[in-house]
């Protein structure tokens, strides 16, 4: 049997056909083109599925179902997206929307837990029960995986782990959301650049002044800066480093989960991230000092690229 995933995104929307394995048989894209209405939008992921399956010569007897990756909260058992601020959709019944233009049944979930689930099943998490995967972009994006299954919580809207607070002082760092001092203003891409922002401003003999006259303050600038022997570039990614540690020692003392796995920009660093992370998180793991090394939770960073969205959406179908 196969199944169509959709990752829908707000520059585009990815889809792909995939085999129960979670290998892709084949995959398209097309821009989402917002703002535009919920049910344009939903008629061009119809028109996708049903060219892929086209392309792939097989029929709606051999397709077992449409699973969607969604900003914002969606209700699975419903059908309905309750609200998704990148998409400025309210309560949308996109699950009848979909099946009633393809003849197939769809499965909803939130983008990140859908890539939680690609990973968990496919890729850095393959073969574990249990797995929390960090998205380290433009904000903390969060999803988890128990026993095969999303966290979807009573509404839809658990796993938002950006905003999980770090630190509660008045003067921490103010949230989009509207709290202070959440993982996601400490451990995000967008925070690590503020960091290296307020860090050139201290430090005008900063190699990172040179890195940005090149390539502009970016999520490598300080990790660059660093490697170079730059002092205010590696109290940077030290202080960072700290942030995220915490946020993780929080996401594995809750969960105990045998796998995390960390995406976006700045997991692009790897080893350069996980060898301090993973030395820094060591110590704040409830237990740490009588735990099993084979129980112990592995950190590491993602393997299925931009993929992980429609792997997980076609095997929430298949769920």
């Amino acid at each position: 049997m196969l199944y169509l995933g959709v990752d829908l995104g707000g520059t585009n929307i990815k889809a792909a056909l995939v085999q129960e394995n979670g290998e892709i048989l084949r995959e398209g894209s097309r821009p989402t083109k917002l703002p535009r209405p919920a049910e344009a939008v939903c008629d061009d992921i119809a028109a996708l599925c049903l060219t892929l399956m086209e392309e792939a010569g097989c029929g709606r007897e051999e397709v077992g179902g449409i699973g969607v990756g969604c900003p914002g909260t969606v209700d699975d058992a419903t059908g309905m997206v309750r609200y998704s601020n990148n998409l400025a959709w309210k309560n949308f019944p996109m699950g009848q929307y979909l099946q009633d233009r393809t003849g197939l049944r769809v499965r909803l979930g939130n983008d990140a837990n859908v890539a939680a689930l690609g990973e968990a099943v496919a890729g850095c998490a393959k073969g574990a029960d249990s797995a929390v995967v960090v998205t380290l972009g433009t904000g903390v994006g969060g999803g988890v995986v128990l026993d095969g299954k999303m966290l979807v919580g009573h509404s839809g809207a658990a796993s938002e782990l950006g905003h999980m607070v770090l630190n509660a002082a008045a003067n921490a760092p103010l949230c989009t959301c509207g709290r202070r001092g959440c993982f996601e203003v400490y451990s995000s891409a967008t925070a690590l650049i503020r960091m290296t922002r307020e860090a050139m401003e201290a430090h005008p003999e900063s190699l990172m002044h040179q890195l940005a006259a090149r390539d502009g303050v970016n999520g490598k600038t300080a990790f660059d800066a660093k490697a170079a022997g730059d002092a205010a570039g590696t109290a940077v990614v030290e202080e960072y480093v700290h942030w995220l540690a915490v946020g993780v020692a929080n996401i594995i003392n809750i969960f105990f989960p045998q796998v995390i796995g960390l995406s976006g920009g700045v997991a692009n660093q790897g080893e350069n991230l996980l060898v301090p992370l993973r030395k820094a998180v060591e110590p704040m793991v409830f237990g740490h000092d009588f735990a099993d090394p084979e129980k112990k939770t592995r950190i590491v960073c993602c393997t299925l690229g931009y993929r992980a969205g429609v792997i997980g959406a076609a095997l929430l179908a298949k769920d």
